[in-house]
């Protein structure tokens, strides 16, 4: 079934889509890592935008119950440069394509992706459409001109949870207190997690270190958090502009050096909000499981998992606050710390789903942070 992909600058490609027919709007965006495309499916982080993955081949593993990120999927459209419709691995239960049709999102395969990637290197990332049902390249071009985009939108109210809940077993667990949470192991801190778009190895890994874990939706008041009696708290990732969540920062700065708090990506970002900087668009953002970071405290190297499209902009970030982390490609900001308050973040992926595990350790920094 032909589709058509077309870009807000009048730019056209044309494909097959290997789900069946459908239309789609978002922000055209690309990822580099060569696995994970089920991760990358069920990121959170990814609502609104149209995904291209970079790596060729993709399908061949199949999809799993195993490596699910949340419970659906988020973007709103997925390309590839071929769709293998024949999956090879024993943990496999259906075809990417059966797992894209069951929340109706579409699929599309059969075009020069590098071409695509790299005009929005060059151009930046900017507004899409993609059919199989309007064919006419100038209609097109116009819906995705007219498409809102996604800088100042709420787009964490689509994705947060609606009432608190726990974990355990490796799932979520109803219910509005710690002790619905079983942490593997004895129960060494409790940790109150907003959840932004939160993704579920963050959660494995907070309770596979011993922490009982409590996720609560993004406009949980900080008194709220703060009679639960947590240890710390954790700020997830999420999708979108960190400056179009409304009451968010100011509800992070209240919780300012009440608990220690650690953020990841989206929580990085309203954390840098929260200490007074500004943030800014990136032109065409950082995604994939390949993104060098120099850890300054340390003269590391660490190659990252990367979701992101904005960005703090450090020159406008007080001087208590000292940037700890700085991306090898662009030199943008990856990690501060504030100087006087027990709070740190970073803005790339250290629970590593997908991507390497080379930062896994800043989860056992946060542990040290609650433990004084």
């Amino acid at each position: 079934m032909k589709a058509l992909i077309a870009l807000e600058d009048g730019t056209i490609f044309e494909g097959t889509s290997f789900t069946g027919a459908g239309e789609a709007l978002g922000e055209i965006v690309f990822n580099t890592s060569l696995s994970g495309y089920q991760e990358v499916l069920t990121d959170p982080s990814y609502t609104g935008q149209l995904v291209t993955m970079t790596y060729p081949l993709i399908g061949n593993y199949g999809i799993n119950d195993e490596d699910m990120e949340s419970a659906g999927i988020h973007l709103k459209a997925f390309l590839v440069k071929e769709y293998c419709p024949f999956p090879s691995n024993y943990r496999s239960t259906k075809t990417l394509a059966v797992f894209l049709q069951e929340f109706g999102v579409l699929g599309v395969e059969g075009f020069d992706t590098r071409a695509l990637v790299h005009h929005i290197r060059t151009a930046g990332a900017m507004k899409a459409a993609i059919s199989t049902e309007d064919l006419n390249p100038a209609s097109l071009i116009k819906k995705a001109s007219g498409w809102s985009g996604i800088v100042g939108r709420n787009l964490v109210a689509e994705v947060t949870c609606s009432e608190p809940y726990g974990w355990a077993d490796n799932q979520p667990v109803p219910g509005t207190n710690f002790s619905s949470a079983k942490a593997v192991g004895s129960e060494k801190f409790k940790v109150v997690v907003f959840d932004f778009g939160v993704k579920y190895n963050q959660l494995r890994i907070l309770s596979e270190l011993g922490c009982a874990v409590q996720i609560v939706p993004a406009t949980t008041s900080a008194e709220t958090v703060l009679a639960m009696n947590p240890d710390g708290i954790f700020l997830s990732n999420g999708p979108g502009d960190p400056e179009g969540i409304p009451g968010v920062v100011e509800t992070v700065r209240a919780l300012l050096g009440q608990k220690p708090i650690f953020g990841i990506c989206l929580g990085h970002q309203i954390l840098g909000l929260a200490y007074g900087g500004s943030a800014y668009k990136l032109k065409f953002g950082h995604r994939g499981g390949n993104q060098p970071v120099k850890d300054l405290t340390t003269g590391h190297i660490e190659i990252t998992a990367q979701n992101h499209g904005f960005c703090i902009d450090e020159k406008t970030l007080p001087a208590e606050v000292k940037i700890t982390h700085i991306n090898l490609n662009d030199n943008s900001l990856e990690g501060m710390q504030h100087t006087l308050y027990p709070a740190f973040s970073v803005q790339y992926h250290p629970e590593y789903a997908p991507g390497p595990h080379d930062a896994k350790y800043l989860f056992d920094r946060f542990l040290d942070m609650m433990q004084g």
